[in-house]
């Protein structure tokens, strides 16, 4: 009779019983009589403890020479035991070894960034890793829930464009066929303008990329970006719209991870409980009085940078938003306050803690005439934009929308210090492997 497959995470309700459990040896340690193997599984790490009366003795003898990452089927009892991170533990009563792992690459002991990073594809197995991924899980899945519970529809935009977004110069430009140039999207955000006056509330969510040579902790050359545009919304009713969403993605990563958020990453989970709506707003100017008053020599019209994000969102124990930045410092399509032209009715949220930007977006220009001068005035092709024109000349309405990063979020969520951990492959400027 075959034993039931438990997974780890879910050992808990197999209390008593007799189950079997696939996976790798992660570590182990022998006492004579007992070999205690460190198993996971994907979903989390559990002590098998193998009595040598319990086993042949073919069995315990391999087992004490068994390789780390050792592809493993183990068969035991199920116990509880008080001073498991799990509350429980395996009794072995057999094992058969699927594949033998020799000479590991990556051991328990400390090794450097950037041998981890050439060893990514492993590197992901360790505890640290596989809890960050499932972080990024649950912050896509918040995404899509929180979208297609406020009535959203999923508008997938395309990944090659004709056009930059937002100008060319930190696009990524490829050859396309016998019609000249493409580009790898930097946003999807034009194209879900386009989608919102058909289906009025949507979003595009999928990869982006941006060919800044920069080699900040907060920068990726390929990153995830979800991008909701609605019809009819102004600049404070999306702004309503970014801290209801990032409200409901932390508060979901502490309900499905709040435990493995404190043992596994070492996360101080009370500053992210601080994160609900409403989030504090200043714009601009105020913002900049805010650096001056803390030393720090901006001046109105200077863009943020992460040392002046930090020194804001220092001042508040949830995310800020920064609303009506310059126009200068805004792309084309980026509507002006009408009681100020001089600024532009845009916003980030800037998370605590030092993460920075993890949103950025605003009301777009809906009156054609103003959107043609803009596109001339930042040099764009005006060919290229003729399909984006002609949403203002069929039924153009109010509308606005942002963007939010996944990786800076899924960093801050689990308080990492880099980014490059957040995604399975990372892309850097210095970095394009395995």
């Amino acid at each position: 009779m075959s034993l039931p497959v438990a997974r780890i995470n879910e050992i808990s309700k197999y209390e008593g019983q007799d189950v079997e459990l696939r996976g790798w040896l992660y570590n182990k340690r022998s006492s004579g009589k007992l070999h205690f193997l460190q198993v996971r599984d994907g979903s989390g790490v559990i002590q098998a403890v193998m009595f040598k009366g319990d086993v042949d003795p073919e069995t315990f003898t391999k087992a004490d020479h068994l390789g780390q990452e050792t592809s493993l089927r183990v068969r035991g009892t199920v116990r509880a035991d008080k001073r498991s991170p799990l509350g429980f533990e395996l009794g072995v009563k057999g094992l058969d070894v699927v594949h033998e792992a020799k000479d590991y690459p990556i051991t328990p002991k400390e090794h450097g960034v950037n041998y981890l990073m050439e060893h990514r594809h492993l590197w992901m197995r360790s505890p640290r890793q596989t809890a960050i991924l499932r972080v990024r899980h649950t912050v896509i899945k918040a995404i899509r829930d929180f979208f297609d519970q406020d009535g959203f529809t999923l508008v997938d935009a395309p990944v090659f464009t004709p056009a930059a977004c937002e100008g060319t110069s930190t696009l990524f430009e490829v050859p396309y066929f016998d019609l000249g140039k493409a580009y790898l999207t930097q946003s999807g955000q034009l194209y879900v303008e386009a989608a919102c006056m058909a289906l009025g509330k949507v979003y595009c969510f999928g990869p982006t990329f941006r060919a800044e040579k920069s080699k900040t902790r907060r920068h990726l050359t390929e990153f995830w970006m979800v991008e909701p545009e609605v019809a009819y919304m102004t600049l404070d009713e999306d702004m309503v719209l970014a801290e209801r969403m990032v409200s409901f993605i932390v508060q979901r990563c502490l309900e499905k991870h709040e435990q493995e958020l404190i043992t596994v990453l070492e996360r101080d989970v009370s500053k992210l409980k601080n994160v609900q709506a409403p989030f504090p707003r200043i714009t601009y100017t105020e913002a900049i009085e805010t650096l001056q008053k803390a030393g720090h020599p901006s001046k109105w019209g200077d863009d943020f940078g992460g040392d002046e994000e930090t020194v804001l969102a220092n001042q508040f124990d949830r995310p800020v938003i920064v609303h009506r930045y310059p126009t200068d410092l805004k792309a084309f399509y980026f509507k002006r306050d009408p009681t100020n032209e001089k600024v532009a009715l845009g916003m980030d949220v800037l998370a605590p803690e030092g993460y920075g930007e993890i949103i950025g977006g605003g009301q777009r220009e809906d009156d054609l005439d103003t959107l043609e001068k803009r596109i001339v005035e930042h040099n764009l092709p005006r060919e290229a934009f003729t399909w984006y024109l002609d949403l203002r000349k069929y039924g153009s309405v109010p509308h606005a929308g942002f963007g939010l990063g996944v990786e800076r979020t899924v960093a801050w969520v689990c308080g990492l210090h880099h980014v490059r951990e957040t995604i399975p492959y990372a892309r850097m400027m210095e970095r394009i492997t395995p």
